[in-house]
């Protein structure tokens, strides 16, 4: 279950363990949320996957979510295993799937926090409607767990804390895909600092141009490359013009080459309002990149060592002097993530036995 399979943090974490699934075993099919067709759609089909489109789960939209949902697992009677990845709203989906005798019903919390808009009430109230409609809990981190599923779940050691995990190999260090990655970039011997992310608001992108402002006026040889796309993407983009920045900011879209984007850049910068445990800060410590994120993300996170965490409270100026002051060589990090759970061949091994256990596979 997602929303659509974009190349969003999430979708590239579940494209990780779907290409690497033994489908002779387990075959994955997606249920998502919108009628647009989405990045990965074309390569889920060709590796045997089959997608179903569901209504956008939003207020006044309920009743016909609830009917879809009921009608869907009463036509599809195939499942053993549903593995839900909507955060709160997945209360819902795994409502269904209990009524129908799914025997394996996970829930998958891949945040920390809401924010604020419109929309908490309802969302609220989608965690409330949680209770037991799953029968396996699953997060990204303790603290995204705590937050979906709460304490007495968390503290039973009820959570299972699945790691996002990157393909190592494909992200370590090139010089030769660096030096063709910046002569695309026209760098050259630019210092360019690095982020990958929606253009939305947990992202935090207008903070993060102030961030840069600060680093370009100590270092004009600068630039900050941004990849994906958004709502707000507009408004960001006039930003970074109406603070001069046009010249020194490359707005790239969604790319397809993130491992060879991350070998051209110097660092990476995340200063997100709130988080799960974000793949993209994963692959950027697979590409063996300096890191400066906000102390709203769990420092789980930092897999590494090479994380920094700085206060959304601090100054831009704060920021930039501690982004001046890194060094910015490529680490050799591929031992150290596999050593610790975030390789996706690994990973993808145990999530398979995880599921074939608890449907008596």
């Amino acid at each position: 279950m997602a929303t659509i399979m974009n190349r969003g943090g999430l979708e590239t974490m579940l494209m990780n363990y779907y290409r690497q699934m033994d489908r002779s075993r387990i075959q994955f099919d997606f249920m998502v949320h919108r009628e647009e067709q989405g990045h990965y759609d074309e390569e889920i089909m060709k590796l045997g996957g089959r997608i179903f489109r569901m209504p956008q789960i939003k207020p006044g939209n309920y009743r016909l979510y609830f009917k879809r949902l009921d009608a869907f697992f009463a036509e599809h009677s195939e499942y053993r295993v549903v593995h839900s990845h909507i955060n709160e709203n997945s209360s819902f989906v795994l409502r269904a799937a209990k009524r129908a005798g799914v025997p394996c019903r996970i829930a998958h919390s891949h945040l920390s926090d809401l924010g604020l808009d419109l929309k908490l009430p309802f969302r609220l109230y989608a965690r409330y409607a949680m209770k037991d409609n799953p029968n396996q809990y699953f997060a990204c981190s303790r603290n995204a767990g705590q937050w979906l599923f709460g304490k007495d779940i968390t503290s039973s050691e009820g959570i299972t804390v699945l790691n996002n995990a990157v393909h190592v190999e494909q992200f370590q260090f090139d010089a030769s895909v660096r030096d063709r990655i910046r002569g695309e970039l026209q760098a050259g011997g630019k210092l360019v600092i690095g982020h990958i992310g929606r253009f939305n608001k947990q992202k935090n992108h207008g903070y993060l141009l102030d961030i840069f402002q600060e680093v370009h006026r100590q270092r004009p040889d600068s630039m900050l490359v941004m990849a994906g796309d958004g709502y707000l993407r507009p408004a960001i983009e006039r930003k970074a013009a109406e603070l001069g920045l046009s010249q020194a900011v490359r707005f790239l879209g969604v790319r397809e080459d993130v491992a060879d984007l991350m070998q051209g850049m110097d660092c990476f910068l995340f200063p997100s309002l709130f988080e799960g445990l974000p793949v993209v800060m994963v692959e950027a410590q697979a590409a063996g990149l300096r890191c400066f994120a906000s102390d709203a993300i769990t420092r789980d996170t930092d897999v590494t060592g090479r994380v920094q965490f700085l206060s959304l409270k601090a100054s831009p100026e704060a920021w930039a002097s501690r982004i001046l002051a890194s060094s910015y060589e490529h680490a050799d990090t591929s031992e150290l993530l596999r050593s610790r759970g975030y390789d996706a061949a690994s990973m993808t091994k145990w999530l398979a036995d995880y599921y074939l256990k608890h449907v008596g596979g």
